[in-house]
Formats: structure tokens, C-alpha cells, sequence
């Protein structure tokens, strides 16, 4: 019997990790923008995607940089998302045409469910994705199973863990 807790399944992130990860993400979405290869802006998706988003807009040289802030998680349990502020509209304009979405992780695909329905022409990326979301997403850079829970630098503290098998 495994007495394991489902995050338990760990992939844990280090800052030289996100930061290569998310400068990958910017080379697979480099010249792929409807405006002769172009993005017009970034929206991130608060918070996870603040990091990210930064990151691939240095590599883009892309100045425009919003937020959309979606709560779908409380703690670790995922709930229902919903907008709590959304991206400026001059932003969003064509339903999100030319316009970069970027998360951290696509899991369920809840969140970046609610976010296509508003901007249904943006392209959403993301650097991790799960099975479970992976048709919300369009482009994303490393796929891990559906019950891993992946440890972003941002919410760790080091310590001592147990070993994956064993006592």
C-alpha cells in the first residue's frame, strides 16, 4: 500500500530550470506570430505565468506585457476559476489576435479553458503541461504526467525529503 500523498509525485523546479525552460518557449515562439511572424503583446496569467512571461518577453523584445488574474486553485485543491482582473481591453482587441498567453503549467485545462472562451484568438503557451489540458495549450515545452505536482522555485523552501521508494 502506498501511503504517498498525490503531490507527493514531485518535479521540482529550480530557478535556472524555469528560466531555460521559458527561454526555450520563446525560441519555439519566435517569427510565429500573425503579424509577419510578430506578437503584439504578452498577457500572463497571474502568478504562476509572471515568471515565464517575463522571460520570453526579453528573449521577444516584445514591450507590451499584461495580466490576467484566474484563481483555480485554493492551496492545492483546484476549484472553479474564475477572472479576478482581466488584461487591458486595447490589449485584447480581435478577440486576442496576435497576442502571446502565457502560464506556467496548463494541469486541467480549467483555467486556460475560461481564458480561450474570452479570447478565443490569442495563442496560449505554456512552459509544463499535463494530458489532462494539453489540447487548451498551443504550444508548451515539457509534458509530465498527470499526477505529478510540480514544485515551481517560487513556492519552495529547501529541505529535507524522503526518498521516492523506501523508508
Amino acid at each position: 500500500m502506498n501511503d504517498r500523498l498525490p503531490h507527493e509525485k514531485g518535479f521540482h523546479v529550480s530557478w535556472d530550470q524555469i528560466h531555460r525552460d521559458s527561454r526555450a518557449l520563446a525560441w519555439r515562439l519566435d517569427k510565429r506570430g500573425p503579424d509577419d511572424g510578430a506578437w503584439r503583446s504578452i498577457v500572463a496569467i497571474t502568478r504562476g505565468g509572471m515568471a515565464p512571461a517575463m522571460i520570453v518577453a526579453r528573449e521577444l523584445d516584445i514591450r507590451k506585457v499584461d495580466t490576467i488574474s484566474v484563481k483555480s486553485y485554493d492551496w492545492q485543491e483546484q476549484a472553479s476559476a474564475k477572472v479576478l482582473k482581466s488584461p487591458d481591453a486595447d490589449v485584447m482587441s480581435d478577440g486576442g489576435k496576435g497576442v502571446l498567453i502565457i502560464d506556467d503549467l496548463v494541469d486541467t485545462g480549467k483555467t486556460l479553458e475560461l481564458v480561450r472562451q474570452l479570447y478565443p484568438n490569442a495563442h496560449f503557451a505554456t512552459v509544463y503541461a499535463k494530458p489532462q489540458g494539453r489540447e487548451m495549450v498551443d504550444t508548451f515545452i515539457t509534458e509530465v504526467s498527470q499526477d505529478t505536482w510540480i514544485f515551481f522555485p517560487w513556492d519552495m523552501a529547501l529541505q529535507y525529503v524522503r526518498p521516492y521508494r523506501g523508508n
